[in-house]
């Protein structure tokens, strides 16, 4: 048995009481945490920061047969009102293949905002991205080459949390802008929905270190 520092003994029972207390304490550090997560993530929802940026980003959401799914069509929809109050002069789309093979969601998303009267000339398609860190690298990419630093990025309300952490950490000042009815009705769906972004955000912090 290793001796104490004042010359006693370390017993097994001490040792796991230790462990024990350790653990316990890790838990109700990652709790609260987790709680500061969920405040965060809450408060940011309820917040529309739209202002005059360099640019719209549009982060992708479902699309079927070359048409925007509904919610991805009310971020679409929100992104044309931003543009039309001259908010920005550009407006970005972003999101790759997904399951679908013959169309993207960044290349449907410029087609409807064109088909709704923006000009293509001041749109672009980002259609390479697989997840929303993927999307925030590759418009950063595109907002760098054009000159471009800060955006109103357009999404759900419980997503803007974790889109601006991740624009932002690509150099991007950002103004979150959540599409408009974007909360679930159902207080427990909400509360769902930032359980999972909760999750997704600790696994992309996990990943940067």
């Amino acid at each position: 048995m290793k001796p104490t520092p004042d010359g006693g003994q370390f017993k097994p029972g001490r040792k796991r009481r230790l462990f024990w207390r350790l653990l316990a304490l890790l838990l109700v550090v990652f709790l609260a945490y987790c709680g500061l997560l969920y405040w965060r993530i809450a408060q940011q929802s309820g917040v529309d920061e739209a202002r005059q940026a360099d640019v719209i980003v549009v982060l992708g959401a479902a699309e079927y047969g070359g048409k925007p799914s509904p919610v991805y069509r009310a971020r679409l929809e929100h992104a044309a009102e931003l543009f039309e109050k001259s908010l920005a002069p550009f407006v970005i789309t972003s999101g790759g293949t997904g399951g679908e093979v013959s169309f993207s969601e960044g290349q449907v998303g410029r087609d409807y905002l064109a088909e709704h009267g923006i000009p293509e000339s001041q749109l672009i398609a980002e259609t390479q991205s697989h997840d929303t860190n993927e999307s925030a690298q590759r418009v950063a990419a595109i907002m760098r080459e054009n000159g471009m630093k800060s955006c109103i990025a357009v999404s759900d309300d419980y997503h803007m949390y974790r889109v601006k952490k991740m624009l932002e950490a690509q150099g991007v000042v950002v103004y979150g802008s959540p599409r408009l009815e974007s909360r679930p009705v159902s207080w427990v769906e909400h509360t769902k929905m930032i359980g999972e972004e909760i999750v997704k955000y600790i696994l992309w912090k996990l990943h940067l270190s």
